[in-house]
């Protein structure tokens, strides 16, 4: 087992961060520490319990969605990462850069046009925490996922396993080892044309319904509803600003 080339950090871009840190805030109980050094441009470093969880920051191109969740997959190479995404068929949108002490990042898209960010650590590590009211869970949705399942397993060094779920529904999850890391399926035909594949983000809660509610009070759009599957429950809302993410809780 590698200790790479896992799920690493997740961060939200947005029109507007200061909305969102007071809706994330509210649904999720996090505390926002926002870098008062100009070099990170006001980033800000979501926590729970102390623990940074999350990134918060503006957008970073004006032609990006009004909120989004981007999803870090971490590396100990980032140049060579991003040489492998194109070896495998992917695309580089940006090129690793050093974020002043904190570690180099890069942003690539695999065969579908999903896009993820690469992250070389050095001061920052990654997620202090995960689980109960933090990242849970990341989720590829592609339009045409067939070809992006061979794409990771080229450049992370990953295997996958495909699950039937009925309806027609195929579930992937990539593999290292017997270790389940993230998950990927055909983008749902009811979603419009225009929305490209996309990683989505899940954050593990308590209580799926509750939270859900309380998203919704606090702004959020309801997208999916509390549904209940075979491996616990999970439901999908957008934040104010229109940023997808999901709430999941698995079962024992």
């Amino acid at each position: 087992m590698t200790t790479a080339h896992r799920a690493i950090w997740i961060d939200n871009s947005s029109k507007d961060p200061a909305v969102n840190h007071v809706f994330y805030s509210r649904v999720l109980g996090w505390t926002m520490d926002t870098s008062t050094d100009p070099q990170y441009g006001g980033y800000t470093t979501a926590r729970l319990d102390g623990k940074a969880v999350a990134g918060f920051g503006g957008q970073m191109d004006p032609n990006m969605p009004a909120s989004s969740w981007n999803l870090y997959i971490g590396t100990p190479d980032a140049a060579a990462s991003t040489a492998a995404v194109t070896a495998a068929g992917g695309t580089v949108l940006v090129p690793p850069f050093a974020i002043g002490e904190m570690g180099t990042m890069a942003f690539v898209a695999d065969p579908s046009g999903a896009a993820f960010g690469l992250w070389q650590a050095a001061a920052m590590s990654g997620f202090e925490a995960t689980g109960r009211d933090a990242y849970g869970w990341g989720e590829l949705n592609a339009r045409g996922v067939e070809p992006a399942i061979p794409f990771y397993e080229q450049v992370f060094g990953w295997s996958h396993r495909t699950t039937d779920m009925g309806n027609g529904t195929l579930y992937t999850e990539f593999l290292d080892g017997d270790e389940s890391l993230l998950g990927a399926l055909e983008m749902p035909k009811e979603l419009p044309p225009f929305v490209p594949s996309f990683w989505l983000t899940y954050f593990s809660v308590a209580d799926v319904a509750a939270t859900h509610d309380t998203a919704v009070a606090a702004g959020a759009s309801s997208m999916v509803p509390t549904t209940t599957f075979s491996g616990g429950i999970f439901a999908i809302l957008a934040d104010p600003q229109g940023g997808v993410f999901g709430l999941l809780n698995m079962s024992e």
